[in-house]
């Protein structure tokens, strides 16, 4: 199959707060995998992480070290195109023409933006937050995807997203594709090592929580060691009863390609110590190449910076036609960009 034949498949990680393990079993390291299958293009959401304050200088140091990440995770520049999102204007143009297809009702019923707004007075609430899902359709649907990598959490995103396109359709003709949910089985949902019913997050305000992807052996054994467990005796994999133990089996499992269940059985008769310890050796061995790479990739950022650009440019080519079409059909005047 062709690179033009192949389907398109988008994805893109806000850059805020540190990429974490979950973010490389969840995402990074499925990426990798489907930039062989699909015409592959993710991007570095820079627009969406200014819905809440960010320092420029620090800003812009994180979003250069998640493309580091991006590659460094094996996503090939040659495969798959890797760029800044505020370096191709088109996604903020489509974004408005979208915005005045989308209803209110819609964007107020967003699970993240009830949680993220919850406790705050309404006039302090930033129209970014409540409208970003906007924005999130707008990067999907100018490239045409056929498949989104998306985490459970932003599922309902996507279907918002699905919802606007199926709506421009039926006003204009067949303007944009329809996007579908790609949801790894396994490995998708790593929890937080504090706190094992919640979700592991990159903006968790507790370090302790979640292992970095830089971090250096001595944290990562830091962590692993204070992981919350249980106390009962024996290594089972029960994610409902023993929450704890069955983050840790998914990881473990997530990282050697196994499942939870095929590790619990090589430990069941050892305690929570043997656990962390061997874990902690498969996670500084698995970053060990991934944090080279990385330090490399920085060290030499006018490589980085043109792997960038020439990543905006090959994005602003296959974008355009698309907003070209749906402005043609909103019935504006254009001119051949």
């Amino acid at each position: 199959m062709t690179e033009t034949n192949k389907p398109i498949l988008f994805s893109g990680i806000q850059p805020s707060g540190n990429l974490m393990i979950g973010n490389y079993i969840g995402a990074l390291r499925n990426w990798v995998k489907l930039q062989h299958e699909y015409r592959s293009i993710y991007c570095i959401v820079d627009l969406h992480a200014i819905t809440v304050p960010q320092d420029p200088a620090g800003f812009t140091d994180r979003c250069l070290s998640f493309a580091a990440q991006y590659i460094a995770a094996g996503i090939d520049p040659k495969l798959a195109i890797i760029f800044f999102q505020s370096h191709v204007s088109a996604h903020t143009e489509l974004t408005w023409l979208l915005n005045c297809h989308t209803y209110m009702g819609e964007l107020s019923r967003m699970t993240q933006f009830k949680t993220k707004s919850k406790g705050k007075e309404r006039a302090g609430v930033g129209v970014g937050l409540f409208d970003y899902p906007v924005l999130m359709a707008a990067d999907i649907l100018l490239y045409q995807a056929n498949m989104v990598p998306v985490g459970a959490d932003q599922k309902q995103h996507l279907e918002l997203t699905r919802d606007i396109a199926v709506r421009m359709n039926k006003r204009y003709g067949p303007l944009l594709t329809v996007p579908e949910a790609y949801i790894p089985k396994v490995g998708a949902r790593i929890m937080s090592l504090q706190e094992p019913t919640k979700k592991m997050s990159k903006s968790d305000e507790n370090p302790m929580s979640y292992i970095g992807l830089l971090d250096d052996p001595d944290i990562i054994r830091k962590k692993l060691r204070r992981a919350v467990m249980d106390s009962i005796q024996g290594i089972t994999y029960e994610p409902k009863a023993r929450p704890g133990v069955a983050n840790l089996l998914t990881i473990y499992g997530a990282l050697t390609n196994a499942t939870p269940k095929a590790v619990a059985a090589r430990y069941a008769d050892q305690g929570n110590a043997a656990l962390k310890n061997d874990l902690t050796e498969v996670v500084i061995e698995t970053l060990r190449p991934f944090q080279e790479h990385y330090h490399a990739l920085m060290n030499d950022r006018a490589a980085l910076l043109a792997i960038l650009h020439d990543g905006a440019n090959q994005a602003r080519e296959l974008a355009q036609p698309t907003l070209q079409r749906v402005f043609e059909a909103m019935g504006f005047l254009t001119v051949q960009r």
